[in-house]
Formats: structure tokens, C-alpha cells, sequence
């Protein structure tokens, strides 16, 4: 049997598993008051879908509800354009456990969906303007959600760039003020990085670039630099070290990025992903009986960009993710 792979393979399931069950405490740290009014009579639950935009987060989705002993069915797979209002997935278990997980879930997917929408729609832009490079994320993440949000940005095909501290040495301008000189905070990252570790470099000058790559920097970001600049700037790093790679940074945003594309730039990485989305909003319907569910999912499904059938919680992630060209090990 050929083997198959798909985006959630990423995701450690003691991770998956650990996430959930702190999200769900959170939630609930002690009576569940409302669960003795519902009771654990077995009932159907609908994912709609009532706005634009990439469904992502479907592997936190089903963590919440298989600590609940629930069970997903998706309609639509991972990494899909939606279009209001869509059934999405469908969600069968006692009542009050489908109440306990509702608010947890949907808040996963809505954040998640909407940074994976972000993303898509930029990685779209440098493709329509034939640029070869790499968009990337930034570390600028939510305390103790960092696995979704970054998740969401392979799922709209981007790239996560450094997980966290461990992933890349990354000197910014209080590093090289704690150092003294650019040179010796490269040489110092060298001693304990070794050679499996990449050493980046925050410049903000042609000087410093040409300092951090003599240094033996293997990527150094122009931070703030005006476009015009940037690019001039880009071209005499490539001429003189053509091995180097190039990252743009800062000022970046989802208006302004295609300025930041260009021969000479090998990454774009913009925070915004991460800071200015727009959650994708989704909402848990039930019904009465099953009957009215299935009723209800065959008046509202309306075609997306990708076939629609019945999938378990394990087979909605054929995310059509399309990975970094360049493979830079953000």
C-alpha cells in the first residue's frame, strides 16, 4: 500500500494531546453547571462556515473533540477556500461534551483559518509577480499558541520561518549592542551553534550586511529599508557574496509587499500574519435529531473549489499546501 502524506504529519500527537486537554481545562477549571441542564443525551452538531476564507486547523479541531470522546466528520478538506455559508464538518457526541469542546474548537479553527487566509493571499501575490523567493512569518506569536498559529501559515503556503530561539540564531540590534561589533556576536554564535545552526544578522545599512557577511553570517535582514534602497542595497550584497541569503523585513504589510519582491531578495517575512488577521468566523449548530442535520447540510452546502465529500477526522488535512521553494530552515 503506497504510503501517503499529509500537512498534520508535522504535529506531535502528545503535543495535539497535551494542547487540548490545557485548552479544555482552561475553559472549564471546575463545575460544568450548564452540562447537568443538557445532559449527556447523544445529539449532532454542524460547523458552518458564515464568512471567505482558507479552512485551516482541522488537527487541533478533532484533539479538542477526541478528548471528549466525540466524533468529526469533515465535508470539506484542509486548505480549501470557503464561501458563506458552508457546511463544513459535522461533530456526533453527548450533548454536553459537544458544548464543552464548541467554544475551544471554534476558537482554534477561526484563528487558525485566518492566518492560514492571510498567508494564502500573499504567497498568491508573490506568484503573480513571478517572484521566486520566500514569504515568511515571523516569531510574533501568541504566548502558548504559537503550534496553531504557525501551523496556519504552512496551510496557506507560506513559510513559519525559526519555530522559536532554538530553531536559528537570530542577532538583532540589542545583540549586537550587548556584543560590541557585529563580527564578534558572529564568531560567539558560531562556538556554540556549530554547524547544523544558521546565523542570522539584523542590519540596517549596506555596512553592516557586508560586516555580518564577511563575519560568516549565512543570512542577513535589511530591517526597515524603503524599497528603492532595499533593492540597490540587495543587489551589492549578491554581487559580493552570491552565496548569501537575503531577507527583507520590517514595514512590511499585506498592502505593501509586492514593493518588497525582487531579483535580490530571497525572503520576505512580515508579522503581520500573525497580528493583523481576520478570523474566519465559524459557528456549531444542533439539531434536534440527526435527521434534521443531514436535512440541513444538504439545503446549505454550496460548491467550493475542491470536491466535498464525507471524510473522518483523519482524512480532512489533503491541505493543498505548497512548501517553500528555497528551503532556508526558518
Amino acid at each position: 500500500m503506497a504510503s501517503t502524506r499529509e500537512l498534520c504529519h508535522v504535529l506531535h500527537p502528545v503535543a495535539l494531546k497535551k494542547l487540548a486537554q490545557d485548552w479544555l481545562q482552561e475553559d472549564t477549571p471546575g463545575f460544568d453547571h450548564a452540562g447537568y441542564v443538557v445532559g449527556d443525551k447523544e445529539k449532532t452538531a454542524v460547523l458552518l462556515c458564515k464568512s471567505t476564507g482558507v479552512l485551516a486547523g482541522v488537527p487541533f479541531f478533532n484533539a479538542v473533540f477526541e478528548e471528549l470522546d466525540c466524533r468529526v466528520e469533515w465535508l470539506q478538506s484542509e486548505g480549501v477556500w470557503l464561501e458563506p455559508v458552508i457546511t463544513v464538518a459535522r461533530v456526533m457526541g453527548p450533548a454536553r461534551r459537544l458544548l464543552l469542546g464548541e467554544r475551544v474548537a471554534l476558537n482554534c479553527l477561526a484563528r487558525c483559518s485566518g492566518i492560514a487566509t492571510a498567508s494564502r493571499r500573499v504567497a498568491e501575490m508573490a506568484q503573480a509577480a513571478g517572484w521566486n523567493g520566500e514569504v515568511a512569518g515571523t516569531r510574533k506569536t501568541t504566548p502558548g499558541f504559537r503550534l496553531v498559529e504557525k501551523y496556519g501559515m504552512l496551510v496557506g503556503g507560506v513559510s513559519t520561518h525559526r519555530f522559536n530561539l532554538s530553531g536559528m540564531v537570530m542577532l538583532k540590534d540589542n545583540h549586537i549592542c550587548c556584543t560590541g561589533n557585529i563580527t564578534q556576536a558572529v564568531q560567539d554564535a558560531k562556538k556554540v551553534g556549530g554547524f547544523p545552526l544558521k546565523i542570522e544578522v539584523e542590519c540596517c545599512s549596506l555596512e553592516e550586511a557586508r560586516e555580518a557577511a564577511q563575519a560568516g553570517a549565512d543570512i542577513v535582514m535589511l530591517d526597515n529599508f524603503c524599497p528603492q534602497a532595499l533593492h540597490t542595497v540587495a543587489q551589492a550584497l549578491k554581487l559580493a557574496f552570491p552565496r548569501l541569503v537575503v531577507e527583507a523585513s520590517g514595514g512590511v504589510t499585506e498592502k505593501n509587499v509586492s514593493q518588497f519582491f525582487g531579483p535580490h531578495i530571497d525572503v520576505v517575512s512580515l508579522g503581520s500574519l500573525t497580528q493583523s488577521f481576520s478570523a474566519v468566523d465559524y459557528s456549531l449548530k444542533i439539531f434536534r435529531g440527526s435527521r434534521d442535520a443531514n436535512n440541513f447540510n444538504n439545503n446549505n452546502n454550496v460548491s467550493t473549489s475542491s470536491t466535498a465529500g464525507a471524510m473522518s477526522s483523519s482524512s480532512a488535512t489533503g491541505t493543498s499546501f505548497a512548501p517553500g521553494r528555497h528551503n532556508f530552515a526558518f
